[in-house]
């Protein structure tokens, strides 16, 4: 006769142990990043491509969310989408009308947008099947990935950036969020596209100081990974101050390759730890971009300023070498970016600098523990814990002093 094994019931109290089972398994993520021009012609096919990269086989359904900014500048697009979706209608199918959202940082401030959102998609029965389509700049973005990502636990999200800053950064990363309790994305996820369209006619319609604000990203990633990258800017400086297409094709195009990898290859795709490369001279900027009045200052114009400050900070701490501060202002300056603003003097009650509040914000986004992003070289960045409050005000000085 077999002997047979007793179950957890049958078991003596004193022949039970405890016990910790390790649960593991790994998960593999990639997704497109397309460059184009004229995604929507529908001999394009970049777009249908994705859409059928796993099952061929179906018809989509894809939800579309637009920026209303976007919407206005180029008023032939939602046109353009039904056109492309009716050439292609036997295997893509966009549901009801395309959403105009309005766009900015102020759609991440409204307290009540992620409701809308999850409402739209569920009268729209967007399943995890389906896809939620998002043409518009960072916030749109941020936004939409946001509710996509929360939405039946997850449903399949495209990104098409419309911005400098979207194509050339956050629209190819992980990460969505809003702002909430008025702390710059305080709520949000990671989680990955399923695909990322950067088409360059949206680059072609905007101002010029939408062109401008994205290029600040793109000299934060040569600074802190490619000296190479840093000299092409500065060789080409004058072509991007033009906002010249191909240049500034390139710059997106080289600066969203340097952020993929970074991603990729950097080990914290989640940002697990505590080190924010990506983040270099961002401790500044986010306070600064919530101390201006009515946004004074966009995303982009303030991160121009935070590279620069730290940028002499790191003169001051020993690790960047004297005179490296001023080619970085010369670029930042040469591109059109004005590096200085009051509020970096203003002072709280007790006297202190009040940029200095964007620290302690910092390291509670982190977890607790400070890291920053300094210079060690041009294209060489290196983390550091500590900052030092005396190099930061007169950082602030040097930038004034430099007007």
């Amino acid at each position: 006769m077999n002997a047979r094994a007793p179950s957890i019931e049958t078991l003596a109290p004193d022949t039970v142990s405890d016990s910790v089972q390790v649960q593991s398994f790994a998960v593999e993520y990639a997704y497109p990043v397309v460059f184009t021009r004229h995604a929507f012609d529908p001999i394009n096919t970049h777009l249908l491509d994705v859409l059928r990269r796993r099952e061929a086989h179906k018809r989509h359904r894809v939800a579309v969310f637009i920026d209303g900014g976007v919407a206005q500048a180029l008023p032939n697009l939602l046109g353009q989408i039904q056109a492309y979706f009716g050439a292609h209608a036997e295997h893509i199918e966009l549901v009801g009308e395309a959403v105009i959202l309005q766009g900015g940082e102020d759609c991440k401030n409204d307290p009540e947008l992620i409701s809308k959102l999850l409402k739209i998609l569920s009268d729209k029965a967007i399943d995890r099947h389906s896809y939620a389509l998002a043409i518009g700049g960072g916030a749109i973005l941020d936004a939409v990935g946001y509710a996509a990502a929360i939405f039946h636990r997850g449903v399949r999200h495209i990104r098409f950036p419309t911005t400098v800053l979207g194509q050339d950064d956050s629209g190819v990363g992980v990460k969505n969020a809003v702002n909430w309790l008025g702390l710059k994305n305080l709520v949000g996820t990671f989680a990955p596209p399923w695909a990322v369209i950067n088409d360059g006619v949206f680059i072609d319609s905007l101002p010029e100081r939408e062109k401008r604000c994205g290029m600040s990203e793109a000299v934060k990633v040569s600074l802190i990974r490619d000296g190479t990258f840093f000299t092409w800017l500065e060789n080409n400086v004058q072509a991007l101050a033009r906002f010249e297409t191909v240049p500034l094709s390139y710059l997106i195009k080289r600066s969203a390759q340097i952020h993929m990898n970074q991603i990729a290859l950097g080990g914290d795709p989640f940002e697990s730890g505590s080190a924010r490369p990506l983040d270099y001279g961002h401790w500044v900027a986010h306070k600064l971009e919530r101390m201006t009045v009515q946004h004074e200052l966009s995303h982009g114009e303030a991160v121009a300023i935070g590279i620069a400050l730290d940028a002499h900070y790191s003169v001051l701490a020993g690790l960047l070498p004297a005179g490296e501060d001023l080619r970085v202002h010369r670029l930042l300056t040469s591109l059109g970016f004005k590096l200085w603003n009051n509020q970096l003097e203003t002072r709280n009650a007790k006297g202190q600098l009040a940029v200095l509040q964007g620290l302690a914000d910092f390291r509670e986004h982190l977890g607790g523990e400070l890291t920053i992003t300094l210079l060690a070289g041009i294209g060489k960045g290196i983390e550091v814990h500590e900052i030092n409050d005396t190099w930061v005000t007169e950082s602030i000085a040097w930038l004034k002093q430099h007007l």
